[in-house]
């Protein structure tokens, strides 16, 4: 089980992304390598596992929980694929356990350094679309919420 975040930056857990995924020579490999990546998200509570938590855009199932506020925001996260809970790992890894403005500043490049842009089918780099995307939308209102207080 893992806890977020591994690296002290959510740019170094991209750079770190990074260099694990060039160490693989080919996709197979690097398809392996985000299976067993999902393996190791922290297992969400079935009690989250709602209509409420499901992310939508997602050809899988996946459902989406987030707690803190703008200082520090954490998410949890679980799929019903093997190969999306790998896509859900990374994105956790970049982004949750941080502060709101860390998130918002933060560019996801890793998706199109290691090359998954690419590999992925439409469905899935829709649905990390959408992932992404709620994560960035939870971090602005935490932000807004921080300045009408």
């Amino acid at each position: 089980m893992t806890t977020f975040p591994l690296e002290p930056t959510a740019a170094a857990a991209q750079d770190t992304i990074r260099e694990e995924f060039a160490f693989f020579g080919d996709w197979s490999e690097r398809y392996q390598y985000l299976i067993d990546l999902g393996r190791k998200l922290p297992p969400m509570d079935e009690a989250l596992k709602t209509e409420e938590h499901r992310l939508h855009g997602c050809q899988s199932m996946v459902w989406i929980a987030v707690s803190g506020d703008a200082a520090k925001l954490d998410f949890t996260a679980a799929s019903d694929s093997a190969i999306v809970s790998g896509l859900v790992y990374l994105a956790l890894r970049v982004y949750s356990g941080r502060s709101a403005d860390e998130i918002l500043a933060t560019e996801t490049t890793y998706i199109a350094d290691i090359g998954l842009a690419k590999h992925l089918s439409p469905t899935r780099s829709n649905g990390l679309a959408a992932l992404l995307a709620f994560i960035k939308a939870r971090a602005a209102d935490a932000a807004a919420a921080r300045v009408t207080h």
